[in-house]
């Protein structure tokens, strides 16, 4: 098992608070938002790291090498922006292993991998994404389902309650082989157009979550996320 680690967006909505690295690379009390996600991987035992990367890539690959804290890292390297879904084909094409743990590289989900894998395994999806509830949000789109199985996506907008993509997913070696496009939306452009062919199923978890992608959430990680691991 592998895992995969989209570091690759310029993250805009940030550029005020941290305009000269990655996003993900943003400091949360000194340690790199980047750091806290590994760690969270050897945590799971996984051990097996490809961090997709593009905007400003050198200051990630230099950090972090190819050994880190004990675990293997390997870069997949975008040219030019491929999206999500572009960036994780990519990643998969340039690797072999026969199932995927995706992270979203400026959201952390404090849950266990390791379940989220097994009950993939054990309902034979093409791919599992892990679910957040949220309640009074206008900042997601929220996941339709029956028997955990998802039956489509709904749009961003106000929700009293929903239940959200966490930017978490296991998904088998297979899952774009019919896919021709190299840069593509992995959320837009695969799984709300394949949700009624793909075998997509949805685990929920009511561990903390949160999503960096905003300065006001930056400045509550820096209080929330102190001695995390």
């Amino acid at each position: 098992m592998k895992a995969i680690i989209l570091a690759g967006g310029k993250g805009t909505r940030l550029q005020e608070v941290v305009s000269d690295i990655p996003k993900p690379m943003a400091p949360i009390n000194n340690v790199p938002f980047l750091e806290i996600l590994i760690r969270q991987l050897k945590k799971n035992g996984i051990n097996d790291i490809v961090i997709s990367v593009g905007y400003k890539k050198d200051k990630i690959i230099n950090f972090f090498g190819n050994r880190y804290n004990g675990l293997d890292i390997n870069y997949c390297i975008e040219d030019i922006p491929l999206g999500t879904g572009g960036a994780i084909k990519k990643a998969i094409e340039e690797n072999e292993s026969d199932m995927y743990l995706v992270i979203n590289g400026d959201t952390f989900f404090d849950i266990s991998l390791r379940k989220l894998i097994e009950e993939h395994i054990n309902r034979r999806n093409d791919v599992t994404i892990a679910a957040k509830k949220m309640y009074n949000s206008d900042r997601y789109g929220s996941i339709l389902f029956e028997n955990d199985k998802i039956v489509s996506f709904e749009e961003k907008k106000y929700y009293r309650e929903s239940v959200i993509n966490a930017g978490i997913y296991v998904l088998n070696r297979d899952i774009f082989d019919n896919i021709q496009d190299k840069k593509f939306s992995l959320e837009k452009d695969f799984f709300e157009k394949y949700v009624c062919e793909k075998n997509m199923g949805i685990f929920i978890f009511e561990e903390y979550f949160i999503d960096i992608g905003i300065k006001e959430d930056y400045y509550k990680a820096q209080r929330e996320l102190v001695n995390i691991f």
